[in-house]
Formats: C-alpha cells, structure tokens, sequence
C-alpha cells in the first residue's frame, strides 16, 4: 500500500486498498477493502467508502457519505454532504442480495448535492448538476441540471456549475469561464476551438 497520502488518526483503511498521491482521508472514514481511491481525492469526516468502489482523480467527497460497492466515479466528480448512493434495487434484510449489486456510474466532471440519492444502475453523465436533496431514478444527461424527488431535469449546466441559457440558434456561453456551448436534438456539446 502506498503511503503518500493523508490518514487521519481515526480513519481505518483496510487491506489491498490502492490509495493515490495527494488523497486526504478524515476523522472517523472507513476505506473497505479493494477500494481505488485517485490522486488527490478529499475524503470528509465519517465516510463509508465499501468494497471494491473507485474513485478517480481529484474526487471530493463531503461529510456523511456512503458509496457502496458497485460505484464508480472519474474523476473531478464532487459528492456533497450526506448523499448516498444504493446498491441493490430491492433490498430485504432477510434476502441476502450481495451477488446482484448493480454498477453505477457517475462520469467526469459531474456533481451530486448534499442530502441527494442516486438509486442504483443509473448513471450520471459527464459535468451534470444533481441538486440538492434530488432522488435520481433514472439515468441523468450530460450537463443536464435535475432536481426534486423524482428528479426532474430543469436545464443545462456548464463545466464551471453556471446554468445555460441557449439562444434560438442552441447556443449558450457559460458567464464565468467564456466557453460556448451548443444544444443539438436535445443534447449539450461544448464547442471546441
């Protein structure tokens, strides 16, 4: 196991953990075994982090989080205070399901606010906004802004978290980082020059 990252005293990090340059592990997380954590990476206070979940680079992951096995996150992918991602689509305490976990998939870039749950097998695309408190139950867009329970999409989001606001042509600029944006059959691109 490498040793160039952070632990604080109170984190347990169990065996066969592979855990990047840089990474930040605080009070009272617990990393279960198999885990991928990237470079970089901010794992708050009392985060469950089960087996055999990966993280990519430069994942922020807030206070009261649990990421059970079948999660995989790229990387830049924020994870707000005390959202939880579910791992079996019809648990039952006397039903043991541990062999029919279900992959979820939260792309590049995007971000899922506090208090919010993603129901498993649907992903998130790359640089969405899930609002706060949100219940995602089925697969989010790229650069798509959902909210509410079930979680509704309202719009677009840029890169820098600005929200789009497309012209008659389909085009949007984000206000913060200048990059445009074009929106063609219902889909967001960023234009590349």
């Amino acid at each position: 196991m490498n040793t160039t990252y952070f632990a604080h005293e109170t984190a347990i990090i169990d065996e066969d953990c592979d855990i990047g340059n840089g990474t930040k592990i605080w009070h009272f997380s617990h990393i279960m075994s198999g885990c991928k954590l990237g470079e970089g990476c901010n794992v708050g206070q009392n985060v469950v982090i089960s087996p055999d979940v990966v993280l990519g680079k430069n994942v922020k992951v807030q206070n009261n989080v649990s990421i059970y096995t079948g999660v995989i996150c790229e990387d830049d992918v924020f994870l707000g205070p005390s959202m939880v991602f579910t791992n079996v689509i019809n648990p039952r305490s006397g039903v043991n399901r541990r062999g029919e976990y279900t992959k979820t998939i939260v792309k590049k870039g995007a971000t899922i606010g506090a208090n919010s749950t993603i129901v498993c097998g649907h992903d998130i695309g790359e640089y969405a906004f899930v609002g706060a408190g949100t219940v995602v139950t089925k697969e989010v867009m790229p650069y798509a802004l959902v909210v509410g329970n079930p979680a509704k999409q309202i719009g677009w989001m840029s890169e820098f978290g600005h929200r789009l606001t497309f012209n008659d042509e389909g085009y949007a600029t984000c206000p913060e980082s200048n990059e445009k944006y074009s929106l063609i059959n219902n889909k967001v691109s960023k234009i590349i020059k």
